[in-house]
C-alpha cells in the first residue's frame, strides 16, 4: 500500500471537478428522502450529527469530519462534546442514548473479531433508549452518511467549503 509523505501538502481542490449530483441528477430524490427521514424529529438532530461525525472519523474522511463538526458548532454543541466524539467511550459528555447511537455506528462501520457487527446485546441497549421509529431513523441516519462516504472518499470534495458547492 502506498502512503503519502507526512510532509506532502494536501491539495485544496476536489479530485472530481464536476459535482456528482449534477452528473447523476436521479440521486437527488434519494438524497432528499434521506434528509427528510433524518429530520423527522424522532432522534435529536445533535445525535444524528454526532453519529455522522463519528462515521467520518472512522472512514478517515476529512470532508465529512469538517462538515459534521461545522453542523454541530452551528447547533451550539460544546467543543468538549465535539472534540471527544472520537474517544466517546471514556468521555463524560454523552448521554446513554448518544452512547448507544455512537456504538451502533462503530459496529456498522468497523469489523468485529466476533463476527457479527451489531450484536443482540448492542441492539437491546439501543432499543432501551430509542422507540422503534427512532431506532429506524437512527439506522437510516447511519445509512445516510454511508450513502455519502463514497463521494467523500472517491471524489474528495474540498473540506470546509459550502455543503452545496464543494466542487470549485
Amino acid at each position: 500500500m502506498e502512503t503519502r509523505s507526512i510532509a506532502a501538502e494536501v491539495p485544496m481542490a476536489p479530485r472530481m471537478s464536476e459535482d456528482p449530483a449534477e452528473l447523476v441528477p436521479e440521486l437527488a430524490e434519494v438524497s432528499a428522502a434521506l434528509f427528510k427521514v433524518t429530520g423527522n424529529g424522532s432522534v435529536p438532530r445533535s445525535t444524528i450529527s454526532l453519529v455522522q461525525l463519528r462515521a467520518g472519523q472512522i472512514v478517515g474522511s476529512t470532508y465529512l469530519t469538517v462538515l459534521h463538526t461545522g453542523f454541530l458548532r452551528k447547533a451550539g454543541e460544546s467543543e468538549e462534546r465535539i472534540t471527544s466524539v472520537a474517544s466517546w467511550q471514556d468521555s463524560p459528555y454523552f448521554t446513554g442514548a448518544e452512547r448507544a447511537a455512537l456504538a451502533l455506528v462503530e459496529a456498522v462501520l468497523q469489523p468485529s473479531a466476533d463476527g457479527e457487527r451489531v450484536s443482540d446485546e448492542l441492539y437491546a441497549k439501543a432499543a432501551e433508549h430509542y422507540e422503534a421509529k427512532a431506532l429506524a431513523t437512527l439506522m437510516f441516519a447511519i445509512g445516510q452518511v454511508n450513502f455519502f462516504i463514497p463521494v467523500a472518499l472517491i471524489a474528495k470534495p474540498v473540506p470546509g467549503r459550502s455543503f452545496t458547492d464543494p466542487w470549485k
